[in-house]
């Protein structure tokens, strides 16, 4: 249940593809419980999302890989524990919230806003200007961000939003030159981001500025993809913060790139959220075989036992919070619009999604592992 069409339509195609490579996977090795996939399209419509969701649940269906916004995952939570179904929810979130009817393969807090906060203020300067589309997903990581911020002894100067697809940005972009900010802390989605960073690089030129080096931009949700949709000349020089990118140079990412392309030559071009869609829907064949049915206790049990060897490294769910462990990353764009990898963790970072051992609100060193920098 992927809104392959709407304003956010780029990311959500990456996502099917990912997901529907792993049933092809899985079809390919012939053992195990057999899949057919059942594909809708909410159009980034909430109301779409809510009535899709009753449907394919009250027609047998039991579990779903789905969503791509905070806002359209929590439309149909009540629909999933109502009739008690199963989301894999694949994209990473702004956290403060468990569902026991939801599965999380995407990042948590924990895992990309706390580490962006600390390289940036490490690396750029300790003053930031936040911009954001308007819903829960900007509102909620700017929050964390600020908090994490303040207590490291760094500051938001502004914050700003827009409706989620609008691309008028001008305004915006005239307020953060004013400002002058060390960075920009960027949680605009889909067509609002691809204006906001072809314009802003635009303005900083018009006005001499060398946008990467005086005022990057950072985000926790730019992808490859959508690096190929901002367009060459304003590509280049972002950061992100994120547990994949297309460039890690391990065998199973290889193995996984190599077998994305053939199958989807294409595009949109792989991307963490394909990843997580990729890794959940692994993870649910798995434990749908390891349990023998798709009873929901059933196969919450099974899952939680999974070590899964995914193209970022070592994944597995926690039995607490049904969120998985990942492995943070930062990395910064290049002009073949990828990602260099600039600082990662040593390993699987236990997720923490109500950041009880990491609340940035206060300034204590986090238990999790540190990042290293990449050589």
């Amino acid at each position: 249940m992927l809104s392959t069409s709407g304003p956010y339509s780029l990311v959500a195609r990456s996502m099917l593809n990912g997901a529907l490579l792993a049933i092809a996977e899985h079809a390919a090795a012939g053992t195990g419980p057999g899949i057919e996939p059942v594909v809708v399209n909410p159009e980034g419509d909430l109301a779409r999302y809510r009535m899709l969701s009753h449907e394919l649940i009250t027609s047998g269906i039991r579990h779903v890989v789905g969503c791509y916004t905070s806002s359209s995952r929590k439309e149909v939570i009540p629909c999933f524990e109502k009739h008690d179904a199963l989301l894999w929810y694949p994209s990473h979130y702004e956290g403060f919230e468990s569902s026991n009817n939801v599965i999380y393969t995407g990042a948590s807090p924990n895992q990309h806003v706390l580490p962006l906060v600390d390289y940036m203020l490490a690396t750029t300067g300790r003053s930031a200007f936040c911009i954001g589309s308007n819903y829960i997903w900007a509102w909620e990581n700017t929050r964390i961000f600020r908090e994490a911020m303040t207590a490291r002894g760094g500051q938001v100067l502004a914050e700003r939003y827009v409706p989620v697809g609008d691309t008028e940005v001008d305004k915006v972009i005239e307020a953060i030159l004013e400002a002058r900010p060390r960075f920009v802390f960027n949680n605009l989605i889909g067509t609002s981001a691809y204006a906001f960073f072809r314009a802003f690089r635009a303005a900083c030129l018009k006005h001499g500025i060398d946008q990467p080096r005086t005022i990057p931009v950072a985000s926790c949700t730019l992808s490859e993809p959508e690096l190929e949709e901002i367009g060459h000349g304003a590509w280049d020089g972002h950061l992100s913060s994120s547990v994949y990118f297309s460039s890690l140079d391990t065998p199973a990412n290889h193995a996984f790139t190599s077998a994305y392309r053939a199958a989807y030559p294409a595009g949109p071009s792989m991307s963490a959220d394909a990843e997580a869609s990729y890794i959940a829907m692994k993870l649910l064949i798995g434990a749908l075989a390891a349990a023998g049915t798709d009873d929901l206790e059933a196969v919450k049990a099974a899952v939680t036992g999974q070590h899964l060897t995914a193209p970022q490294g070592e994944v597995r769910i926690d039995p607490q919070t049904l969120h998985a462990f990942l492995t943070p990353r930062i990395g910064i764009s290049n002009t073949n619009a990828r990602f260099d990898i600039m600082v990662e963790a040593d390993g699987p970072v236990r997720p923490d999604p109500y950041l009880v051992q990491s609340a940035p609100r206060f300034a204590v060193a986090p238990r999790n592992p540190s990042l290293r920098v990449v050589r």
